[in-house]
């Protein structure tokens, strides 16, 4: 069967069900149907003195066309966990429906290990994103229709940008204001992918509401003549703004297909964004649970790095385990065999490949201190001996390999993998961050570059130093860095998977964000709009004469 129809054939029970498992009472759930909820946030004073579970990071390797399967472990390890006898939760993010339409598919796990209701998690949900397009675009909205009534705050540059949730690459510049009526002034304009909006890393890093709206009110919206910030609060937005989320502040409740507990919130990409969950979710997820799995998106040279050197460090939070995926086909792709011939055996594009999983090891061991599991995605096609090879790899670099059958086996083919987490977690580590936030903007780029990709250096263009001297004068220069790179390689070159020879990563722009906290750096040719592949999963998406959606993956 399909991810789609394991999911549709799965015998959920009632979100309400769900919730009494953690112990969650009807009073604080509200409910979006049979298999939905969100929890209002006042259930956080009833817990305040329970005790924290234990935090578990779910990462990866560099990903490639052949997937990994970071999701689906995660989801699997809730399971699995839950099957060795822990209390366990799983806290991740929503779906964006570009990937879903576009090329890379869903993001709620695969074969028995899911998240469910399925289709409905990836499509609209109970609303978040959506709610999160709109205050973006009503923010645009009010800039303009300010600038159109006289534009008292003398706005010369707006930076701030529409959003659609959609891959989109024609909107990625447009002209707008071309009704030629009296007084409305035609600007240059763009959009971004909903998941890259600022709004969307606000409501992710918030506390609570009232966190949400300052760190909103905070927002830099463009710049007046004097090249002084324009922020929501000079044009009085934050209120607004606030209402239009303040239900998607609440995290979502839903299930595994085995029934477990999930906590899903909040999706920035990792490349174009932050790429982690809502603390909010998270925050409540430890509450709730005595083990949760959480997932930051991509690599751990995107995701794990900002998540532990941005939420973490906002947050107060460490994680207590962290769980590295990769597949055998996925480290021989890294080591340079084609892709139409990955099914075949070889153990030396596995041991040349397995230089980037172990580049991330020494990451998440070394640099951040963090104790490190490597769970394998097993296929039918991976043999004994190149099991034994990575195995054997792997314990010379002093990290335990487990083997995972959750996608085929559920929860009890990744008990495994679940027990070697609640023996890590009781692992003492001692967790540090890359960088300090008195470093210089420059040296935090730096020592993520050189430290965490094996970069050689690092080379601003012109317009990047301009903005850093910029945020310099503003009072900004302590946030952390936020860098935007691409997700297939340690280096800015999504073509240079091998990363042999010394390279540099090179900064084309910097950017302020002031709600969300942090500094966003573009690196090499990265969008902050993809666009459709040539032949785009929305293509194979359907209803059936029943109904039924089909075509998800």
């Amino acid at each position: 069967m399909s991810d789609i129809e394991i999911a549709q054939n799965a015998k959920l029970e009632r979100i309400s069900k769900i919730a009494e498992k953690i112990n969650i009472e009807d009073d604080f759930l509200e409910q979006y149907g049979k298999y939905k909820a969100k929890i209002d946030l006042s259930l956080f004073e009833k817990l305040k003195e329970k005790k924290d579970g234990k935090l578990i990071l779910v990462t990866s390797i560099n990903p490639t066309p052949l997937g990994e399967g970071k999701t689906t472990v995660s989801i699997g390890l809730v399971d699995g966990l839950n099957k060795i006898g822990k209390k366990a939760v799983a806290a991740l993010r929503e779906p964006s429906l570009g990937p879903v339409f576009g090329i890379k598919g869903g993001a709620t796990g695969g074969g028995y290990s899911q998240v469910a209701p399925m289709e409905e998690i990836n499509l609209h949900f109970t609303g978040d994103i959506h709610a999160i397009t709109s205050a973006n675009n009503l923010l645009s909205a009010i800039i303009d229709n300010h600038i159109y009534f006289g534009n008292k705050l003398e706005f010369e540059k707006v930076t701030w940008k529409r959003c659609v949730d959609l891959n989109d690459r024609q909107l990625r510049i447009v002209n707008t204001g071309l009704s030629g009526e009296k007084n409305i002034v035609p600007r240059e304009d763009g959009f971004d992918i909903t998941v890259a909006s600022e709004i969307m890393a606000v409501l992710c890093l918030s506390e609570d509401i009232q966190d949400l709206k300052e760190k909103i009110s905070n927002i830099i919206v463009g710049y007046n003549k004097n090249k002084e910030p324009i922020k929501v609060k000079d044009l009085n937005a934050q209120g607004a703004l606030t209402v239009l989320l303040k239900d998607a502040i609440k995290p979502n409740l839903v299930q595994t297909i085995e029934n477990n507990p999930c906590l899903i919130h909040g999706g920035p990409f990792a490349n174009i964004a932050h790429g982690c969950n809502s603390i909010i979710a998270t925050k409540m997820a430890l509450k709730l649970g005595d083990y949760v799995v959480t997932e930051a998106g991509f690599g751990a040279d995107l995701g794990a790095e900002k998540f532990l050197d941005i939420k973490c460090r906002k947050a107060n939070l460490k994680p207590d385990c962290v769980v590295c995926v990769a597949t055998i086909k996925a480290l021989k792709y890294h080591g340079g065999m084609p892709k139409e011939e990955i099914q075949n055996e070889s153990v030396e594009a596995l041991i040349k490949g397995s230089k980037n999983i172990l580049r991330h090891i020494e990451n998440l061991k070394d640099k951040y201190g963090l104790n490190v599991v490597v769970a394998i995605n097993k296929y039918t096609t991976d043999t004994e001996k190149e099991i034994q090879t990575l195995t054997d790899i792997l314990n010379e670099n002093g990290v335990q390999l487990s083997l995972c059958e959750n996608w085929e086996k559920g929860g009890n083919g990744i008990t495994d993998l679940a027990q070697k987490v609640v023996n890590l977690c009781n692992v003492p580590s001692d967790f540090r961050f890359i960088y300090d936030l008195n470093d210089s903007i420059e040296n935090k780029i730096e020592k993520v570059c050189k430290n965490i990709y094996g970069a050689e250096g690092v080379e601003f263009t012109e317009k990047a130093k301009e903005n850093i001297e910029l945020i310099k004068k503003f009072g900004y220069e302590n946030l952390p860095v936020c860098i935007a790179k691409t997700q297939y390689s340690f280096s800015d070159d999504p073509k240079n998977l091998e990363c042999n020879e010394p390279f540099n990563i090179h900064v084309e722009d910097v950017i302020l964000r002031t709600g969300a906290g942090f500094i966003v750096v573009l690196t090499g040719k990265i969008m902050t709009m993809p666009g459709l592949p040539r032949v785009p999963a929305a293509e194979k998406i359907d209803v059936d004469e029943n109904g039924n959606i089909v075509g998800i993956f």
